[in-house]
């Protein structure tokens, strides 16, 4: 690739449509690849342009960037994994326990009254230190 094909990050930006900011998120995310050189003199190529139309294409359809992430990796036909909700149960000042939503009832009332039983012992303890 001849070095004119090359753009900076603020090149890529205006070209683009997507500030720079969300361009690097979108390599943090693994939905862009990184510059083709690195540091300072950082530059993209044709394919980083192609990929962002890829994307903001994709957003348009209303996927997440979850899903476009997915499909850019070559698993569209794949599920993605449901959605898990969770409780957060904060049993001390530095200590939250997660449980998982959609247990039976019985179960979280045990688990329940388990973390007051451990939120006791732990207040208990940090009174007598």
């Amino acid at each position: 690739m001849s070095r004119d094909a090359r753009k900076s990050l603020a090149e890529l930006a205006e070209e683009s449509g997507v500030p720079a900011r969300t361009i690097r998120y979108y390599i943090a995310r693994g939905l862009l690849p990184g510059p083709l050189v690195a540091g300072r003199a950082a530059s993209y190529g044709p394919e980083h342009l192609e990929r962002l139309a890829q994307i903001r294409a994709l957003q348009g359809e209303g996927l997440t960037l979850a899903e476009i992430a997915h499909r850019l990796a070559g698993r569209a036909g794949a599920e993605l994994p449901a959605p898990t909700a969770w409780f957060s149960y904060p049993v001390a000042e530095d200590v939250i326990v997660m449980v998982k939503a959609g247990s039976a009832p019985w179960r979280l009332r045990r688990v329940q009254a388990a973390l007051r039983s451990l939120a006791a012992a732990l207040a208990q303890e940090g009174r007598s230190e």
